[in-house]
């Protein structure tokens, strides 16, 4: 039976912490930024952690 593959838009999009959460980053800061205000924007930089119902999902794409 072959390996088992990573999903690729999983692996582009999430990141483990050393403690085993799972990091992601913010939507909408890609484009059309002109009419989102500065504070939105940067509030939008920071990574965040993924929300606990999300967790096994994400984790079975990542094989982890």
């Amino acid at each position: 039976m072959p390996k088992m593959k990573t999903k690729s838009s999983a692996k582009k999009r999430f990141k483990l912490t050393g403690t085993g959460k799972i990091k992601r980053k913010h939507a909408f800061k890609s484009h059309i930024l002109t009419k989102k205000g500065t504070k939105q924007k940067r509030n939008l930089t920071h990574s965040t952690t993924v929300d606990k119902a999300d967790v096994p999902n994400i984790k079975r794409q990542l094989m982890v």
